[in-house]
């Protein structure tokens, strides 16, 4: 696909009156999900009620549930000691359920921190009063790269680790070794970006508004091993025993959320082609804006080149007046969600899996004509 001029990019906007979504999360879904959303919004599968009407211990529903697990499990390759969850409260909520459900009497519990979003589930953990050890990183050079030499402490209960960071840039491309203590990661922003191998991880959750569907609600993927860990004395909702036992059924679960959930897979395994096509799609993303900012002479790359991220991409400008001119012209030519974090200003392309090759190579074309304007 050729782009001509900003121009071209204004009139595609007119017609086709959606902006190119660049948010870091709730970020953009895949059109022929919402598409068949709307087509059925009213009478969901032939039953005369919304798929946000009918009750979540209905067969219909039971149906839209087991859809999106049996997908999960296809996906990512899960042996039969892993459960699928889903659990209210985002990723934040597990970042206390974790230390409270799975540290082991008499044993630490690690912590890398990488960004923000490990420093909330440090704390999480420390309130509840845990002896928690932190391998610090890059925080000195505002957590620009990722640790590469460390070593795991073998008598922790687990290692806890962010997946990819989304207010730096940074993405871990190779796990740490646990030295045969289990792996926790929140993969909030990159979930189903890519293969992983799970074998390594007790426990694995995600946020769902970033790579699987609306926000509001988490999928957990937890390990069999781990569930024995859970003390008995933790009040119902807050232990992952009550989700396995009740098929996150215990209360009313959000359907909607799910339901679209369950179509963001379908169209992951069946369209895409499954995880290693999506890894593909989104480091040909990736690559093409990594590029700009490599040749550039004012768009400056926020993460070390060996830490960076395929999902969200992290840049600035010289100087405060022309970044926010950048974010203000990409807003008027259909760019939307360019705004770096509020914790840190600067620029941030949130590169997800609905968000397509075509929005980014206009994006790029837009970076471009801007540099060769200022």
């Amino acid at each position: 696909m050729k782009i001509e001029s900003l121009e071209d990019i204004r009139k595609d906007l007119i017609v086709e009156k959606r902006v190119h979504i660049f948010n870091a999360g709730p970020a953009a879904l895949p059109i022929s999900v919402l598409k068949e959303v709307q087509e059925h919004f009213l009478n969901f599968r032939g039953s005369g009620m919304s798929i946000t009407e009918i009750s979540h211990r209905s067969t219909l529903f039971e149906e839209v549930i087991n859809d999106a697990i049996d997908r999960t499990r296809r996906l990512l390759k899960l042996s039969n000691d892993y459960h699928v969850l889903f659990i209210q409260g985002g990723a934040s909520l597990q970042f206390c359920m974790i230390p409270m459900n799975l540290a082991l009497p008499g044993r630490p519990l690690t912590y890398i921190n990488t960004g923000v979003w490990s420093t909330k589930a440090i704390r999480e953990a420390q309130i509840q009063g845990k002896d928690v050890r932190v391998i610090p990183t890059s925080e000195d050079r505002d957590f620009s790269s990722l640790p590469t030499d460390f070593t795991a402490d073998r008598q922790a209960s687990y290692l806890h680790l962010t997946s990819n960071n989304t207010i730096r840039g940074t993405q871990w491309q190779h796990f740490p070794d646990g030295k045969g203590i289990p792996l926790i990661s929140d993969m909030s922003s990159d979930f189903m970006s890519r293969p992983v191998d799970v074998k390594p991880f007790g426990l694995i959750y995600a946020g769902a508004q970033k790579n699987l569907g609306p926000s509001g609600i988490a999928m957990v993927i937890i390990r069999e091993d781990m569930l024995k860990r859970v003390p008995g004395s933790l009040p119902t909702m807050l232990k992952y025993t009550t989700y396995r036992d009740n098929k996150s059924l215990f209360n009313t679960p959000p359907t909607f959320a799910i339901y679209i959930i369950a179509l963001v897979l379908e169209w992951l395994e069946e369209t895409i082609g499954g995880l290693k096509e999506m890894e593909k799609i989104n480091k040909e993303k990736a690559s093409l804006i990594y590029e700009v900012i490599d040749k550039s002479e004012i768009y400056q790359g926020i993460a070390e080149a060996k830490s960076r991220s395929i999902m969200n991409v992290t840049f600035r400008l010289p100087d405060k007046e022309l970044e926010q001119g950048f974010l203000a012209e990409a807003r008027k030519n259909g760019f939307e969600g360019l705004r770096g974090h509020r914790s840190v200003g600067g620029c941030r392309a949130s590169l997800y899996n609905a968000v397509t090759i075509d929005s980014v190579k206009r994006l790029v074309a837009f970076m471009r004509e801007f540099e060769e304007k200022s």
